[in-house]
């Protein structure tokens, strides 16, 4: 049995110049962390004593003998990929829902194929375990999603990544005072919507309309620079952090119809009008999470404001994905 532990993600500044058709024209930069909210992926080969080859368990159960029978678009992309042709068992949980903005689906790519290397007995580092990620949802499966989320579920931490044109991404860990880093931690509030969402759908759109939003988008992209300064000066950067993200979203809502909706637009209000400083919706927009950015002497407020939404506390997680059970020997399928 192999277990992998992997993180999901909130994005802060940058987001939409993290996609190729973008960055690879004008380079990207982005700001963000992981956090202490999880998806668990579990693999072992499966005994031959069913009816069935492949077992696999998420919101459904299939029971399945050909991979390409598999409906779940990542694990037969994946198991294709890496050309299994034993029977597999393979089992998700979550911490937090699916398609809410907190970099799921990429969580899960990434943590499957960190788990499946495990199952067959080889490390893969953490830049390649990312690559690998993108060129499935990409090339693979042709999804219209960025590349910040496998690049943040394979390494964790609160990072910049720079993207460049010839495709490639550097990764730069944000050295923060313990002062600033308990600062931007406390301040930081994240509620769900109620609302679920199909993020490529969305994310297309803004794709679309990359060219008519030039402008928007080297604006968001400096920002992530600016956050960086923001961060890494002496004082307490919550004030500064917050009229930024403020700007950031209401440049992040005009990128393509659907990034917000009425509903949406009156929870940002309401989170302000307690005394939020500013917030953005995570993702690719229309549902999922809000994250607001709040002095710690205004969080009750704000909660109280939003008591009908449900509030999720959390820290930054630090490492990745990674392999939290490793028992290859109860893996091997024995019996002949």
């Amino acid at each position: 049995m192999i277990i992998s532990k992997t993180p999901f993600r909130m994005s802060l500044f940058g987001g939409g110049t993290d996609y190729p058709d973008w960055y690879e024209k004008n380079g990207g930069s982005v700001i963000g962390a992981t956090i202490d909210k999880y998806c668990y992926i579990s693999v072992r080969y499966l005994p031959p004593f069913f009816e069935h080859k492949h077992r696999i368990v998420w919101s459904n159960i299939e029971l399945i003998n050909e991979i390409d029978e598999i409906r779940h678009p990542a694990v037969r992309a994946i198991l294709n990929k890496m050309k299994f042709e034993q029977g597999l068992e393979i089992n998700y949980n979550a911490d937090l829902p699916a398609r809410s903005g907190l970099g799921s689906s990429s969580s899960f790519s990434v943590g499957l194929l960190n788990a499946l290397y495990a199952l067959q007995g080889r490390m893969i580092s953490k830049d390649d375990l990312a690559k690998e990620a993108i060129h499935i949802e990409q090339d693979i499966m042709k999804e219209a999603v960025g590349s910040q989320d496998q690049i943040w579920a394979s390494h964790g931490g609160l990072n910049q990544i720079d993207f460049f044109r010839d495709g490639r991404f550097e990764v730069s860990p944000l050295i923060l005072s313990t002062k600033n880093r308990k600062s931007l931690e406390s301040s930081l509030m994240l509620f769900f919507t109620g609302f679920s969402r199909y993020a490529p759908l969305i994310a297309q759109k803004k794709i679309d309309n990359f060219d008519k939003k030039k402008k928007e988008l080297r604006v968001l992209q400096q920002m992530s620079h600016e956050a960086v300064k923001i961060l890494l000066q002496n004082k307490d950067p919550v004030t500064e952090l917050g009229a930024l993200i403020h700007e950031a979203w209401n440049l992040k809502r005009q990128l393509a119809d659907g990034v917000t909706t009425p509903a949406v637009d009156g929870i940002y209000a309401a989170g302000c009008e307690a005394g939020a400083l500013g917030g953005k919706l995570l993702g690719a927009g229309g549902g999922g999470f809000m994250l607001f950015i709040v002095k710690p002497e205004d969080r009750a407020r704000v909660r109280e404001r939003l008591k009908d939404l449900i509030h999720v506390s959390f820290e930054f997680d630090t490492s990745g994905s990674r392999i939290i059970v490793f028992e290859p020997e109860g893996s091997e399928q024995r019996v002949q």
